[in-house]
This record gives structure tokens, C-alpha cells and sequence, in this order.
């Protein structure tokens, strides 16, 4: 089956009524309340290899200590390892995320950059956080591509590829683009729910009949 324009326009709108039932993903939480490139910054980087509800608990310790960059170079390393406990890698994100603070007072006069090519200077930086920082932080076109959005589109056979990078390319050239920012969003909270990993639960799934289960060897 090949998806079309048609489509896809459908799935997205099943997706915003489905997606209505579970929590609102930590990183877009962060940035609904504050609209702030810095904070959804921050968030991403303790999100990478941690459960939301973790995320969301440190954030909340850590955010009054460190809204701004100059606040959060301040808090030495070890008091920010604690803050940020028990997120993934939280000693190595700690030293990190004053990375990330020393350089953007240094070279960005202590603001976020809005371009992906200058938030990927950034210390542990890739594309996925760089485009949330644009796409949540600052409201701009981007498309996030993580293991939901990468597993999700190619199950459905919308795209074929092998690697996030390759995800976004093609979303880009595919995805309509009043559905970029937000796509990220609907198949986080849906993979987290419905479209997960290992055995899918296809029999509960909104949006199966256009899906061609790429990959999929069990299901429920």
C-alpha cells in the first residue's frame, strides 16, 4: 500500500484525537509552559535515554536553580549530578549541560541559537534535540525524527530507510509541512501507547488500515 497526500492528511487527524487520551510528552510540557529555547533545551537533554515521568521530576527540581544559562553555570557539578538524578547518564549530562551553558554565554551572548547548524556545536547536540529547540523553542519548520517517528513511519511503509538522519530527509521531502512541528509530538505519545517496539497493539490501533506492519512479527 502507498500512502498518499490524502492519506496522511487522515492519519494526522486521527492522531490528534487519539493522542488527546495520554500525556502530553515531557520536552513539549516544557515548552507549552514556557515557550523558553533554553528550558526546552535543557529538557532535551535530560530526556535522551529517559522515561518521561523521570524527565518531567528532575526538570521540576532542577528549573528554579537554572533558567537562565548564567544560573545554571553556577550550581557546581556534583549539586547539578544530584538535581538531575536519576536520568539517564546524569553525571556525564551534568557536565554536559554546563558545557552547553559556558558555550552559549561565550559565543551567543547566553541566548539559544534558532539555526540547527549552530545548535549542533552545541556539546552532545544532535538533530533530534537541535530540532526540537527550533520547532518547540521557537516555533520554525523542522522535523523531529526519534525512535517513534523513525520506527513508526517506515512500519506504516510511508517511507523506507535506515537511520533517523535518512527519516528526516525524507519526511522533509514527503511530510506536508503544516504537519512538521507537531508530527514528533502524535507518534511519540502513540508509539509510547499503541505503537510500541515489540509487538504492537495493532488490534487497538486507530490508523491500521494504513498500516502495512513493516517489520512487525507479533502483534496484539
Amino acid at each position: 500500500m502507498v500512502l498518499r497526500t490524502k492519506d496522511i492528511h487522515q492519519i494526522v487527524r486521527i492522531l490528534r484525537q487519539e493522542v488527546a487520551k495520554w500525556k502530553t510528552p515531557a520536552v513539549t510540557a516544557v515548552a507549552g509552559r514556557a515557550r523558553d529555547p533554553f528550558q526546552v533545551l535543557v529538557s532535551c537533554v535530560l530526556s535522551l535515554r529517559t522515561k518521561d515521568e523521570t524527565t518531567r521530576t528532575a526538570f521540576a527540581r532542577l528549573q528554579p536553580k537554572a533558567r537562565t544559562p548564567r544560573a545554571l553555570l553556577r550550581i557546581p557539578v556534583e549539586e547539578l549530578a544530584q538535581l538531575i538524578y536519576p536520568v539517564g547518564f546524569y553525571n556525564q549530562k551534568a557536565k554536559q549541560l554546563r558545557d552547553i551553558a559556558r558555550a552559549l554565554i561565550e559565543n551567543y551572548g547566553g541566548r539559544v541559537p534558532d539555526t540547527i547548524e549552530e545548535l549542533l556545536t552545541l556539546n552532545g547536540v544532535g538533530r533530534k534535540t537541535a530540532n526540537l529547540v527550533v520547532t518547540l523553542g521557537y516555533g520554525q519548520p523542522g522535523i523531529c525524527v526519534d525512535t517513534h517517528v523513525h520506527r513508526i513511519t517506515n512500519r506504516w511503509g510511508y517511507i523506507r530507510t535506515q537511520t533517523p538522519d535518512q527519516t528526516e530527509s525524507a519526511l522533509r521531502e514527503q511530510l506536508p509541512p503544516d504537519y512538521w512541528i507537531e508530527f514528533n509530538d502524535l507518534l511519540v505519545t502513540y508509539g509510547q501507547n499503541i505503537c510500541v517496539p515489540i509487538s504492537p497493539k495493532c488490534s487497538q490501533c486507530a490508523i491500521r488500515a494504513y498500516c502495512d506492519r513493516v517489520g512487525v512479527d507479533r502483534r496484539r
